[in-house]
């Protein structure tokens, strides 16, 4: 059973600026020599790993609704210097816009039923072209 992750997105205020801040990490790993992998740390380990690695995804909420997503390709546990056990969650770096979907602010991550997360946008090449606002602003109007 397919099981995906939602989780507060800090420090971007869009798809667009999320999306910039990955592609700056990789650039900044590739000119360092370092594996170009897009990760986010948590403190806490998923412990219903396999259902997640059968094809989740990590939601993004950003600015109170659910935007975007990313491919979960694996959970990677660790050991930090301070001796605190966290966890890596490695990510596809390509975001997937969504059908924005309200949120209520939490602390961590949650789990998220696959009937419970929001369809992909599909958006026709027109659309993809429009700003974060935009696309907002006309999914509110129901014209998305």
């Amino acid at each position: 059973m397919t099981l995906h992750l939602v989780k507060l997105c800090v420090g971007a205020d869009s798809a667009e600026s999320l999306q910039a801040s990955i592609d700056f990490r990789i650039e900044q790993a590739r000119m360092a020599g370092l594996e170009e992998v897009t990760t986010h740390t948590t403190r806490m380990v998923p412990t219903r790993k396999d259902d997640l690695l059968e094809g989740g995804s990590l939601y993004w909420v950003i600015k109170g609704k659910i935007q975007v997503r990313q491919h979960l390709i694996d959970i990677r546990p660790f050991t930090d210097d301070a001796g605190i056990k966290r966890c890596d969650l490695v990510l596809e770096p390509r975001l997937i816009l969504t059908r924005y979907q309200p949120r209520r602010p939490f602390q961590g991550w949650r789990y998220l039923k696959a009937d419970d997360a929001p369809a992909d946008m599909r958006l026709a090449a027109e659309t993809k072209a429009m700003s974060d606002a935009m696309r907002q602003d006309l999914t509110e109007l129901c014209l998305l």
